[in-house]
């Protein structure tokens, strides 16, 4: 078998927010690398979000922020930023349709603390706590940000659909599912950003054919990648639309998925 090219989506995939990596996951990607395979992070995380955990797994990249961010072997090759203006415009829009924005970027995530709370959002309190100083409130620094992509969370009343008519022009959006991890967040990438580009720049980076290409994940911002790798296998907690479009269905990520996937696909 030639060398492949395997990209992971993040949460619901190799990691949890609260129980981190799964040891069997850790150990499967390394033994994949050390099969001669290339091993990749392909996360709707902004880099900022990117914990040392996942970085300590030794992936050859990561694509961070569903595709406005891209690094090779620890070196940053490019880092698409919306316009400090844009970035305020469309945090504004939100909040008056009745959304919350959480604001992210390669250093940096932005959020208000007062108006991202638990009762919105299962894991914000969390969240502050595994940001650390890679927190910032859009308080104080409204045309300051440096911005990947937004993510938003609608509260009771919010028109969430006037949100994405509005800002279609220069987003392109997803929304997940309701019962997923994501629990219904909406998550808005620069026009023409997505998972599949950066995909798409690391196989020219790396000289990868496109028949080489396999992609694990869960949710439904994994779905622009699953259209554009060969092979896709989806976790058995995967969303209605990505099991759908899966070559192959492993177990979920606490019942050792990515080990059971790659060793289905003899890369282990």
């Amino acid at each position: 078998m030639g060398r492949k090219a395997v990209f992971f989506d993040g949460d619901g995939t190799v990691t949890d927010l609260i129980k981190g990596i799964p040891v069997s996951a850790a150990e499967a990607i390394r033994a994949c690398k050390e099969n001669g395979h290339l091993m990749f992070l392909c996360t709707g995380r902004s880099r900022a979000m990117v914990d040392r955990g996942l970085e300590e797994v030794g992936f050859d990249g990561m694509i961070a922020g569903a595709g406005t961010y891209l690094e090779r072997d620890g070196q940053v090759q490019y880092n698409k930023e919306l316009p400090p203006a844009e970035a305020r415009r469309a945090m504004e829009l939100l909040r008056g349709k009745g959304l919350v924005p959480v604001m992210e970027g390669r250093d940096y995530m932005y959020y208000d603390p007062d108006e991202y709370t638990d009762e919105v959002d299962w894991f914000a309190g969390r969240l502050t706590q595994m940001l650390g100083e890679h927190w910032r409130p859009i308080t104080g620094n409204e045309d300051c940000m440096h911005v990947n992509k937004i993510s938003a969370k609608a509260v009771p009343g919010a028109d969430r659909e006037g949100a994405l008519r509005e800002l279609s022009p220069s987003f392109d959006a997803v929304v997940h599912e309701a019962k997923g991890f994501a629990g219904g967040t909406i998550e808005l990438m620069p026009k023409g950003y997505s998972k599949a580009l950066g995909i798409a720049v690391a196989c020219r980076l790396y000289d990868i054919d496109q028949k080489d290409t396999v992609a694990f994940g869960d949710s439904n911002n994994d779905l622009d990648m699953f259209h554009h790798v060969h092979t896709k296998v989806a976790m058995g907690n995967a969303s209605p639309k990505l099991l759908e479009l899966a070559d192959y269905v492993t177990t979920d990520m606490f019942h050792d998925g990515i080990r059971n996937g790659l060793r289905y696909l003899g890369l282990i």
